[in-house]
């Protein structure tokens, strides 16, 4: 493919992107920051076309990987697996993933941490579920074990449980009310004691309880 350059035109759906022209003929794309130093007339032999292809698959791939982190925070076994799945060679994805690291782009802990602070904030659950969810996404268990540190069940039970109450409320028989209350706090993995004891508050707090309290079944083992 070795030849002279004989055109080199901005492509009209990618404006980053170069299309170089060898002896008058399109010959392949490039993205613009590795086209700078070409120009027209200029011999460029085999190993250098190699060379500049190279750098601009491994561009395409560093670009798809920010696109995904641009979205939201990735884990790098995420990104790792959306690479490949694209298409791209084992080598190459340790390249990007290298790099994005290097750049303080790509960090399991830190993606942990904004997970968590995520989960908590808009739709809190269970410590117990959080980390099967970062597992779920290839994160070691250090990083896991990490960001949950300081995540205490028996406080983001009670936020949960504050915000399902008022569906709750209208129900009319106090052992229905503990039971889907219960039942719902179960969903999100929280353990039999955490919801006892976050029921029995909720209650206390809105007047809706009694002397006695009921032990019901919501589907999980006591802790």
């Amino acid at each position: 493919m070795s030849g002279t350059i004989t055109a080199l035109k901005a492509q009209a759906k990618a404006q980053d992107r170069v299309s170089v022209y060898l002896d008058g003929k399109y010959a392949f794309g490039l993205a613009l920051m590795h086209a700078l130093w070409l120009h027209v007339g200029q011999q460029v032999s085999d190993d250098e076309i190699a060379e500049l292809q190279a750098a601009d698959t491994l561009e395409k791939a560093k670009q798809r990987a920010l696109g995904l982190i641009s979205y939201r925070p990735r884990s790098v076994a995420e990104v790792q697996r959306r690479l490949k799945r694209a298409g791209v060679d084992a080598a190459m994805i340790d390249k990007v993933v290298d790099d994005l690291r290097a750049a303080g782009l790509l960090d399991d802990e830190s993606f942990s941490k904004a997970w968590v602070e995520s989960r908590l904030g808009a739709s809190p659950r269970s410590s117990r579920m959080i980390a099967w969810e970062l597992r779920q996404k290839g994160v070691a268990e250090s990083a896991v074990e990490t960001a949950l540190a300081d995540v205490n069940d028996e406080d983001s039970a009670y936020r949960l449980a504050l915000k399902r109450w008022p569906r709750v409320a209208k129900l009319p028989e106090r052992q229905e009310r503990r039971r889907k209350l219960g039942e719902y706090l179960a969903r999100n993995g929280y353990g039999y004691d955490t919801i006892q004891g976050t029921i029995s508050r909720i209650e206390q707090e809105n007047n809706a309880g009694s002397a006695a309290d009921e032990d019901l079944d919501y589907g999980v083992e006591q802790e």
